[in-house]
């Protein structure tokens, strides 16, 4: 896709972004839930809280020797030093790693460019020292961001799915479960959300979440809700109103409304005759 056919394009998720592919930048677009590394106006690299890391994609579930993945990771160093680890062992591949890093820089990107992602801010820099072989162009980023957020919602419409604490639903009778779903559905706990789920399978998250929307579906999944606040009653004390013995619900009510407009006066005497007397004065009176 070239830049002219992205300036053209009707609909944006970030008209930063747009003007970055237009001008060639290069550098790191910043928002609340995730970064976008750019290198000529295209995206290179991707990265979100929301979603695991490269060297987690590739090492979560693998077949790779513990002593050589142990060396891999034993410097403690960011994701690109792991990764490097793992190629100079040989327990990577050029088109694994390619791959898989498409695949992550995807995942990154959809959280990166979610509608409630905050503003976005731009530094420009140097190339990521972990960029993908191939850059990707950035209109079609956006364009699978879109794709992907519309098939979720056709699966379930709830993005609240996507980032509260999840907890299963009971059921009326048992209800068939994939093979691929049920590590996903045995890891809702009430307190894991999807970010937490994918982490631990080392999946990506967004296919993660594509699995707990048809959990939600099936009317297995939902998320924890939180308590409501308890409300004060409608005709109740204000805080600090000394009450006494034998004080009946609501005679310490404050104004309200009584035939014809009137208005009660705030009364701070329980006598219920009392009361009464005023009501037929203040009747009376109008």
């Amino acid at each position: 896709m070239t830049v002219d056919t992205l300036a053209t394009e009707a609909v944006t998720v970030s008209p930063l972004l747009r003007r970055l592919a237009e001008e060639g930048a290069t550098g790191t677009l910043s928002r609340d839930r995730g970064r976008l590394h750019l290198v000529d106006g295209r995206i290179v690299h991707a990265e979100a809280p929301d979603s695991p890391p490269l060297d987690v994609l590739l090492t979560s579930g693998s077949t790779f020797p513990a002593a050589a993945l142990a060396a891999a990771r034993a410097g403690g160093g960011d994701t690109g030093e792991v990764v490097r680890g793992l190629l100079d062992a040989g327990l990577v591949g050029a088109g694994t790693l390619e791959l898989c890093h498409l695949g992550a820089l995807h995942d990154a990107a959809y959280f990166a460019l979610a509608p409630a992602g905050g503003p976005a801010r731009f530094r420009y820099g140097s190339a990521h020292p972990l960029a993908v072989a191939h850059p990707v162009d950035a209109g079609a980023v956006e364009r699978e961001c879109l794709r992907r957020r519309a098939f979720l919602d056709r699966l379930h419409p709830s993005d609240v799915l996507d980032h509260a604490p999840l907890r299963r639903l009971a059921t009326g009778g048992p209800v068939a479960v994939s093979a691929r779903r049920r590590p996903v559905l045995a890891l809702v706990d009430g307190h894991r959300t999807a970010p937490e789920i994918a982490r631990e399978l080392g999946r990506p998250a967004y296919h993660t979440l594509v699995d707990l929307r048809r959990l939600a579906a099936a009317g297995l999944v939902g998320p924890v809700r939180a308590p409501r606040r308890a409300e004060r009653p409608r005709h109740a004390a204000a805080p600090g109103t000394p009450v006494a013995p034998g004080t009946p619900p609501g005679a310490l009510a404050g104004p309200r409304p009584h035939l014809g407009g009137g208005v009660l006066p705030r009364v701070q005497d329980p006598d219920i005759a009392l009361l009464r007397r005023l009501r037929d004065a203040l009747e009376a009176a109008l």
